[in-house]
């Protein structure tokens, strides 16, 4: 009677011969064992193994060389690579497959190799990976990410009852599934690598996408351990639940077991000390373990890596150290003979014996590609990103790379897919890791576009209960206290606090790399003069308890990258606000005592590229601490605030901060509405905008009394300039809107006399050497919109 074989045995009855020479030949003596034949080290599988990784990593940069102009990345040629090694070019070779892949070895130790090396990465794949990203994302992540994984699961079933044909065999249809199912999934690993090469990771797209990316992965596994199941439970119900039982134990021994183990090496580790060394040998070899444990239960061993890697504690000190011992030596070996040697294994040549098949698998292709570009589009736009934005995102989120790659390795390894279609798919696979990221080059500019915001992230959108997110960037200790009383008179409440996030900003001397450091609370017994500043807003923090939050940093860089410690924590706090320093510093007398240039070409990078609105303060000594080291109920001063508004979206943002101080009723605030006096008859919708934010204050329905509204007619600049010198030294502080590039007749003929561009018109000329005023100056810029461009 014929027994038919178990279904997990990828090769059923057949019967496999397999060779092995005893004992193993690995270590040679080199050429001089056999003189009168050199090559007899190739018999030795160590030596074969250099040679063969030697070839590897020289076919690929040749071609790497070639394709990197065109904007194809290291992936694409590695596989290329593969493809040139491989049956269908240089593996025809008789002589080439005699010396580099003999009968004896082959591809299996070199295969072995990579495969350890590809476990090693899934492992540091899950470190690097934040479950809690997936749950605390917004909304339009969570849509995108489980869209991206069902439509395409759905549109390639269409296909599959499309080409179902009338007796069809069962390993068709298993094939034919399991590829549309890889097909569909989403992967983080392949989408923030291509952010990466792209240089686009901590853009606003970026951050979307790797969002989406958690949450469409996790859906994938989700899905993969659900099928898994359905297997087994057709096969043996008592087998299916073994398994599945095996599978929880293992999740709760890292969750209850080895995770707090993990915690418990943290908390013994001191500040600023590395991780031990045993620590971190001992964690790696619970990695491989956990990949033999769930390959026990006949699951794959990366399953097992990937899992253990999620229960690791990312970032540092023990994440951070594992990945920064293992990734580079990971990415920049193993994973390059990962990618070759399973490429290798294709062979377009078997393509031509089922045509059924590869039509197929290439309708199979390219609609799931197309629905998840769809599904991954519209959602997108719908959430007004701009159009060429929205489709550069749906295609980083359509794109393939390792992970489909060691999919369909795994299933060619298990006789599930055929070779014909498994070459169908490299190609696939191929073709997208080469032509995706030279469309998202051509859709996205990841230099001007980097910190684009497609939220509202600025004073005058916030709700009227949010709290208001700060940046504050300091300089030099002068900064410290302009800016405290500055923070204080923006009047945070129970109801609307205020998180302030400090950065202080250091040149990078003497280092050789940028250093990122996040301040404790307990760093406030430190009184270095290196830190000071830390002390004074966490004293700032105690005078208002449960109204702010202070949360320090330190970022030392080079001036000229400076900017992208700023805008990355703004983008990644989601701040509505930037605080920035005027590069100027006055004495006591009102003269100039020191300019700082460097400061200058920052602030004005930052306004370039800012994804918030930002204010640029120039003290001038009038901010006199009327407002500040107490309690906000207990201080009796008041404090004069001036706010010129000449209309714009920057003076509306302006206007808006200034009418939150005024909730607070020690603080007197005049606006003064500059008119042209030939356009106050002329009726445009930004005017109408300026109308509306200003009618609350004309019918005195903001602030207690202590508004007063002034509007007065001008003809052109000059009679503006002198109204604005006439009423400058009459404040504490006085807040105007940039205006840059805004023409208008209020300030026509002022522009060739502005000293410093980055203040607008109006700021340059308050802060202006020749004007004898005491009055501090804030000029804010309200956050770039991004355009949205629907045609």
């Amino acid at each position: 009677m014929n027994v038919a074989p178990p279904q997990n045995f990828p090769y059923g009855n057949e019967t496999v011969k397999i060779c092995i020479v005893l004992p193993p030949k690995v270590n040679s003596a080199g050429i001089w064992e056999d003189t009168a034949s050199p090559s007899v080290i190739l018999k030795y599988s160590l030596p074969l193994l250099e040679l063969q990784m030697l070839l590897i990593f020289l076919v690929t940069h040749v071609v790497y060389s070639f394709l990197k102009p065109l904007g194809i990345p290291l992936f694409a040629s590695q596989m290329v690579a593969g493809m040139i090694l491989g049956p269908s070019m240089l593996g025809q070779i008789d002589a080439f497959r005699a010396i580099l892949f003999p009968p004896v070895f082959g591809l299996e130790i070199i295969d072995t190799t990579a495969i350890f090396g590809f476990a090693i990465f899934v492992f540091l794949m899950g470190v690097k990976m934040d479950v809690r990203v997936a749950f605390r994302t917004t909304r339009s992540a969570k849509v995108i990410g489980i869209a991206s994984l069902l439509s395409p699961i759905m549109v390639g079933t269409l296909v599959l009852e499309a080409f179902k044909e009338p007796n069809q065999p069962e390993e068709i249809r298993i094939e034919r599934l399991t590829e549309t199912t890889i097909e569909s999934l989403t992967s983080l690993s392949v989408i923030a690598c291509l952010l990466s090469e792209l240089k686009i990771l901590n853009s606003e797209l970026g951050r979307l996408a790797l969002s989406s990316a958690v949450v469409g992965d996790l859906s994938s596994l989700v899905l993969i351990v659900a099928i898994a199941f359905y297997k087994y439970w057709s096969i043996s119900h008592s087998i299916a639940l073994i398994y599945a039982g095996a599978m929880v134990l293992f999740i709760i021994v890292l969750v209850f077991v080895l995770r707090p183990l993990m915690l418990w090496i943290i908390r013994e580790t001191p500040e600023g000390r590395p991780i031990k060394e045993v620590y971190i040998f001992a964690i790696m070899l619970l990695a491989l373990g956990s990949s033999i444990y769930t390959h026990w239960f006949n699951q794959s061993p990366l399953f097992g890596a990937f899992l253990f890697g999620l229960a690791v504690p990312d970032g540092p000190p023990l994440g951070s150290a594992l990945v920064d011992k293992f990734e580079c030596f990971v990415s920049g070996v193993f994973l390059a003979l990962y990618v070759t040697t399973a490429t290798m294994r294709a062979d377009p040549g078997k393509m031509l014996s089922d045509p059924t098949t590869v039509k197929f698998s290439a309708i199979v292709v390219f609609m799931t590609f197309l629905a998840k570009f769809i599904a991954c589009l519209i959602p997108s736009f719908w959430s007004k990103m701009p159009l060429n934005d929205s489709l550069a995102f749906a295609l980083i989120m359509t794109s393939k790379g390792i992970m489909e790659l060691s999919y369909f390795s795994t299933y060619k390894d298990s006789k599930i897919i055929a070779d014909a279609t498994f070459s169908v798919m490299i190609i696939g696979v191929l073709l997208n890791s080469a032509i995706v990221p030279i469309l998202v080059k051509s859709l996205y500019d990841s230099i001007s576009r980097k910190y684009a915001g497609y939220q509202k992230r600025n004073i005058m959108h916030l709700k009227p209960n949010a709290e208001l997110r700060i940046l504050a960037c300091v300089h030099r200790p002068e900064n410290v206290a302009a800016f405290i009383d500055l923070l204080n008179a923006t009047r945070p409440t129970k109801e609307s606090r205020n998180v302030v996030y400090v950065l202080h900003l250091i040149e990078l001397i003497g280092r050789a790399s940028p250093v990122f450091i996040a301040h404790e609370k307990q760093e406030n017994r430190v009184v270095s003069s290196f830190e000071n500043f830390i002390l004074a807003f966490n004293q700032y923090e105690q005078n208002n308890w449960g109204l702010v939050t202070v949360n320090a940093f330190t970022a030392i860089s080079p001036p000229n990258l400076m900017h992208e410690d700023i805008c990355t924590m703004a983008l990644d706090k989601q701040t509505s606000f930037i605080l920035l320093p005027f590069h100027r510093k006055w004495s006591i007398d009102g003269s100039i005592e020191v300019e700082h240039n460097v400061i200058r070409i920052l602030n004005c990078s930052v306004l370039e590229r800012s994804p918030c609105s930002i204010g640029i303060l120039v003290d001038r000594g009038s901010l006199d601490r009327r407002i500040t080291r107490t309690s906000l109920k207990s201080s009796r001063s008041s404090y004069c605030i001036g706010m010129i508004f000449l209309g714009g979206k920057d003076d509306r943002e302006a206007l808006t901060l200034a009418k939150r101080m005024a909730k607070d009723p020690r603080v007197n605030l005049t606006v003064i509405h500059l008119v042209a006096e030939d356009s106050r008859n002329v009726i445009d919708w930004d005017t109408m905008l300026n109308a509306e934010e200003l009618k609350n204050i004309k019918q005195g329905e903001v602030g207690n009394g202590n508004i007063m509204y002034i509007e007065e007619a001008v003809k052109d600049g000059p009679q503006a300039a002198l109204n604005v010198r006439s009423i400058a030294d009459g404040y504490d502080l006085i807040i105007v809107g940039r205006r840059y590039g805004v023409d208008s007749v209020q300030t026509s003929g002022l522009s060739e006399w502005s000293e410093f561009p980055e203040l607008g018109i109006i700021g340059d000329l308050l802060a202006s050497t020749d004007l004898d005023s005491r009055a501090s100056v804030l000029v804010v810029q309200q956050q770039h919109s991004v355009d949205v461009d629907r045609h």
